[in-house]
């Protein structure tokens, strides 16, 4: 890290930065990183940290085995301080180049949106540019609009390890980073900028990037609401804005000039945070309650924050403007219903409506928050004024009585700025922010309903019954006339199961009737797990009967996650769908049925190959049913960061999706450092949300044309190769003697459920050790620190040999499906990428830590052996003479990782070894699980998507 300075601002400004340039500003940010280390750390520190950062840079480039003998040396002979330190600056080093990389591409499509010629592949333009080049006409692009819901749904799976206040300086160090590549800056400039970076950069190594302890629920939500705040309240109407720009530029000789284009809202947002209690004993009714108030507050702030900025906005004074006579009128009532707004100063703003409706529409919102204060101070006693909104109706409707008149009275273009942006948030994220989605295990449902049941004398034996008696009871339950109160008390699970469905309905009504999404069933098997969440809903007054007929204020996801809850979608759904009583409830909660595709849990099972393909053959089984049934349905993705949870471009996991299974909705899972790589910055966050919804669009051209179909052979040809992949992997994951003693002593996995990163336990039952109890999240994780990423890959290769079996025909009906096929050619880049994070000769010393060192080296032959072949057979499948040819931008980023990854995978062996079979004292034990601990924070950011 050496102290020389980069003149980073002399790139062209309307010349795209290259590779070149992007590696300069890296050198320039670790040499501030240098200086900095230098001066807070000491010169010795300093030199340890350069020697082996230079060396295993050397390595990289040509094996020494004296060097690398001497680079360990070192390393064992650091103390723990200066340990921890060299931990913390290559973590240092990888979030600032990941936040040089995230900067690089930000600028480089500012660039192109400049120059005003073609934009990047997945861009609104180029995929609106392609529809009207096909022939796609504006109506039919109007009704595929009307159609769109594009759902991120936010949870709080455990695998980012970065503290909220470590994610807002990296913030300002891409804002920073902006200024350096805004043109031509004078040398003043860039010397101020260079000190303004330096001084973040000196925050950032006094700032403990670890947590000091395990998260709360209530920390997990606040930190699932920083993204909105810090970036997609403006990434939203932004994301808008783009679409519009974007059709009046494709679609402008069709369009009339003098009307504003009017942008269907298709983005809504879902959360689990708070909501979610499968296996998690701390999500409580209370604690959904808080979730809830916590979402309501931070939307209102946002909306009172811009209505007092539109106050200085829409200054028009009277006589020089003019109000239509709706907000005349309205003026004059509010001034009646709201005078305590003018209180000390009855005359303010009495020549400007405008500002004098919104300075109302403030007193209001103050008072929304005052409510909500009450929940969080009871002990302040604050007495509300009574004038708060009742819901987001009421403010939206405010919001259109002052866009109208502007609109009236000629003022188009004002009324399209800043207040539809206002407007846009409004109907995008209401009262209540995001849809809180309820998730518990099917189990839990069956105790409480076989619990109530016999409480109230409807069944006594219903935990005996078989499934067609459960669901036969539960329908003629779900149909009668009126059920029984439950009088009696209920054991505390059952009763706290009863108390979030009565939560739901009470929220329903105080803060909004969307505030809540769906109520998501793990580990669903039959169809009575679906009846039986009704039936609760019924009994806390969710669903029953008024003058009206039937009604139903919830909507149930089941949720198929194992390889073989997938294989049984179709007779669990189709005994739902046919069940008449069903039906008719779905009818009136709005006749769409959402289904949930666990990516994670169906991996960890059987393998990437079969779980891509089952769950590519259970969406396809879904939509086949809802067509059949008509009735409406929507894929949930449960989605990871990593390939082997179903992580990969959305853009590209979209496009690969089912021919004509989307239907305009797609719900996806946002989850761990993904969140943070994607909506940590506002204009990453558009760039995010608009490769999406243009993939979106794409994927949901059936709609309003005719579908490329897919062809038979290579459907046939993929059944084949799951059915090799996934006896590939259980074979290993199964029947090989010693693999999980090998799991669980040649991978972190037990210390990565001491770390402090998610309020979640890493395992569904505590102390068993075995593949079905760990979590597939730290599944993945752990065997991405240990550099294995055998999930993303493992059984791909083997598959694809034994198919192909030396017939030279067959390998050329696979290259076809790579490049005709997206699902397939998705899949195989992602494998691509597991692959290159994986590292066999650094796995091979993890493997050195398993007790039983024979039967371990039998185990790694394994999967060296599987490694090689899969890397083998994708190269000659994809005709490239490296991984990731097709993504080169990618590649150079994971090659640019490599040499700084090598020292703390090293470092993490030798923690390992002390923290597990040291001979010292539990105190001397004790000082190396601190730097143990940021070893697996400080690999997480150097892998990116590591859960």
């Amino acid at each position: 890290m050496t102290t020389r300075q980069v003149d980073f601002s002399s790139a062209v400004a309307l010349e795209l930065l290259t590779d070149k340039d992007l590696r300069s500003h890296v050198r320039f940010l670790v040499n501030l990183l240098g200086e900095v280390i230098a001066e807070q750390s000491g010169p010795e520190v300093y030199q340890v940290i350069e020697q082996l950062r230079k060396g295993f840079i050397r390595l990289r480039k040509e094996d020494d085995v004296e060097l690398r003998q001497t680079l360990k040396d070192k390393i064992e002979s650091l103390d723990e301080l200066t340990l921890r330190e060299v931990i913390r600056a290559f973590n240092l080093y990888f979030s600032l180049v990941n936040t040089a990389e995230e900067a690089y591409h930000h600028h480089n499509r500012q660039i192109q949106l400049r120059n005003g010629g073609n934009l990047w592949h997945g861009s609104f333009l180029d995929t609106l540019t392609q529809f009207k080049n096909e022939g796609v006409l504006v109506k039919q692009l109007q009704d595929l609009l009307e159609k769109l819901v594009f759902m991120p749904v936010f949870t709080a799976h455990p695998t980012e390890s970065k503290r909220r206040t470590v994610m807002e300086m990296l913030r300002r160090v891409f804002l920073l980073d902006e200024k350096l590549t805004e043109g031509l800056i004078t040398p003043f400039d860039q010397q101020q900028i260079r000190n303004q970076l330096k001084r973040q950069i000196q925050l950032l190594w006094s700032t403990d990037e670890v947590r000091a302890v395990k998260p709360s629920v209530r920390d997990e939500i606040k930190n699932g609401l920083y993204y909105f705040n810090v970036s997609l309240f403006d990434a939203v109407p932004r994301t808008y804005r783009n679409f519009e720009n974007a059709l009046r530029r494709v679609y402008g000789d069709e369009l009339d000039p003098e009307t504003p284009i009017v942008v269907p809202d298709y983005l809504r947002f879902g959360s689990w945070i708070g909501g979610d209690r499968d296996g998690n004993p701390f999500v409580t009714a209370q604690t959904t309650e808080m979730a809830i108030a916590l979402q309501k507050r931070t939307v209102i702030r946002r909306y009172l924050e811009d209505v007092t900025k539109l106050s200085f906005i829409l200054t028009q004074s009277q006589p020089l403007c003019e109000i239509n006579t709706d907000l005349a009128t309205d003026i004059e009532q509010s001034e009646q219903r709201f005078a305590g707004a003018f209180s000390t100063n009855p005359q303010r703003f009495i020549n400007e409506p405008y500002r004098r409706k919104l300075y109302m529409m403030r007193y209001r919102l103050k008072d929304n928050l005052a409510v909500l204060e009450e929940f969080f101070r009871p002990d302040l006693q604050i007495e509300s004024l009574g004038v708060a909104y009742h819901n987001e109706d009421e403010f939206l409707a405010d919001l259109y009585l002052i866009h109208k008149s502007l609109v009236d009275n000629g003022d188009i273009a004002i009324a399209a700025a800043e207040l539809t942006d206002l407007i846009r948030l409004v109907k995008t994220f209401g009262f209540y922010l995001y849809n809180l989605d309820i998730r518990q295990e099917s189990s839990k449902h069956t105790d409480a309903v076989g619990e109530i049941l016999a409480l109230t004398g409807l069944n006594r034996h219903y935990l005996q019954m078989d499934e067609a008696e459960r669901q036969t009871l539960l329908t003629d339950l779900l149909a009668a006339p009126r059920l029984p109160e439950i009088y009696g008390d209920l054991q505390p699970d059952s009763l706290e199961i009863l108390n979030v469905f009565r939560l739901i309905a009470r929220l329903r009504v105080e803060v909004s009737e969307k505030a809540f999404g769906n109520y998501v069933i793990s580990m669903t098997h039959q169809a009575s797990h679906i009846l039986e969440v009704m039936l609760l809903a019924r009994f806390a007054d969710l669903i029953g009967q008024d003058e009206h007929g039937w009604f139903c204020h919830i909507r149930v996801a089941p949720l198929f996650e194992t390889i073989e809850d997938l294989e049984h979608i179709e007779p669990v759904m189709s005994a739902l769908l046919e069940n008449s009583q069903y039906r008719t409830l779905l009818s009136t909660s709005g006749n769409m049925q959402e289904v949930m595709l666990g990516y994670s849990d169906s991996c960890k099972d059987g393998g990437i190959l079969a779980s891509a393909w089952n769950l590519y053959q259970a969406q396809k089984t879904v939509s086949r049913l809802s067509e059949q049934y008509a009735i409406g349905c929507r894929m949930f993705h449960g989605r990871g960061g990593t390939i082997g949870r179903g992580g990969g471009p959305t853009h590209d996991a979209i496009l690969a999706q089912p021919v004509d299974t989307v239907h305009g909705q797609i719900k996806f899972t946002e989850q761990g450092e993904v969140l943070s790589f994607k909506y940590g910055n506002t204009e990453t966050a558009a760039y995010e949300l608009g490769m999406g919804v243009s993939a979106l669009i794409k994927a949901s051209r059936g709609l309003v044309t005719d579908s490329a179909q897919e062809k038979p052979e290579y459907l046939s040809i993929m059944q084949q190769l799951a059915q090799l992949g996934e006896q590939q992997y259980r074979q290993l994951t199964e029947q090989t003697p010693g693999f999980l003693d090998y799991f669980y002593e040649a991978c972190p996995i037990s210390e990565i459920g001491l770390m402090n990163i998610g309020s979640r336990p890493s395992h569904r039952k505590i102390a068993d050790r075995s593949k079905s109890s760990v979590r597939a999240i730290g599944w993945v994780f752990a065997w991405a620190q240990s550099r294995h990423t055998l999930p993303g890959w493992y059984g791909v290769g083997s598959a694809i040999a034994t198919w192909i079996s030396d017939d030279p025909e067959r390998r050329q009906i696979l290259q076809k499906m790579y490049f005709e096929w997206p699902f397939f050619r998705a899949m195989v880049s992602n494998t691509q990428m597991s692959l290159s994070k994986a590292d066999m000769d650094i796995a091979a010393e993890y493997a050195d830590l398993c007790i039983d060192k024979l039967q371990a080296q039998q185990v790694l032959s394994v999967i060296r052996t599987e490694y090689q072949q899969t890397a083998s057979q994708l190269l000659q499948l994809t005709g490239a003479e490296t991984l990731m040819a097709e993504n080169p931008q990618l590649a150079l980023s994971l090659r640019r990782r490599q040499a700084y990854l090598d020292p703390l995978n090293h470092i993490q062996l030798l923690l390992l070894k002390r923290y597990r079979h040291g001979d010292y004292s539990d105190a001397e034990t004790a000082k190396w699980r601190d730097p143990l601990l940021r070893s697996i924070s400080a690999i997480s950011q150097g892998m990116r998507n590591t859960g």
